[in-house]
């Protein structure tokens, strides 16, 4: 009796979890339809970056244009712009410009192109908590890399029941490092310049260019 007991609870436990898997997914292509139906994205933000063991806690505000897999993000005074091949990182207070290929994939980072699309590959997920913010239902999907090598411990992202739009982000590492994103203003189709993702090197003349195979 004792053993049916168990067959019975473990398949129930398992079909559970199977269903919160379908539930995760679903949640996520629902967001990956509705991120295809915009021409780009406009993005205000807050982020934080702490980790109690190194005394870190940093937090700050950042803003981010993405358009396919190109984006245009200042943060931390720096900007970063991407073209699709090639990334190029400003910094006024080096009076630097760093240009290389993206190379998030060997780094295992998540880049702004990639916010809205990187957990199609490369992870498992499962439903997590459910959350009121000001009147607004996120609900929060873990996922989990399926490297057992990856830097990151695990993601959890937060999705707006409603809209179908992402909230926030969190990233933790196998460090303890936990990264946050905030997404304060999230706008659609906006009017963009042409230029947006060139960069001009003329503008940077007086810059130190550094060239990253």
């Amino acid at each position: 009796m004792k053993l049916v007991l168990v067959a019975l609870l473990f398949s129930v436990g398992l079909g559970s979890f199977a269903q919160e898997n379908q539930d995760a997914q679903a949640l996520l292509n629902d967001v990956s339809e509705k991120i295809k139906t915009y021409e780009n994205i406009s993005l205000e933000f807050k982020y934080t970056l702490k980790n109690e063991s190194e005394n870190i806690n940093q937090e700050t505000r950042g803003f981010v244009v993405i358009q396919g897999d190109n984006y245009h993000l200042n943060v931390l005074g720096i900007t970063r712009i991407y073209d699709g091949k090639t990334l190029y990182t400003i910094s006024p207070e080096d009076e630097e410009v760093t240009i290389s290929s993206d190379n998030s994939d060997e780094e295992g980072t998540i880049t702004p192109s990639k916010m809205l699309s990187f957990y199609k590959e490369g992870y498992t997920y499962k439903m997590d908590i459910k959350q009121n913010v000001q009147g607004r239902t996120i609900q929060y999907v873990k996922l989990t890399p399926i490297d057992s090598d990856s830097e990151i411990k695990q993601v959890l992202l937060g999705i707006d029941a409603t809209t179908k739009n992402i909230y926030n982000l969190i990233e933790i590492g196998q460090n303890g490092t936990q990264t946050k994103l905030t997404v304060n203003s999230f706008k659609t189709n906006e009017p963009i310049s042409k230029t947006l993702f060139t960069f001009d090197q003329a503008k940077y003349s007086d810059y130190f260019i550094n060239k990253i195979d």
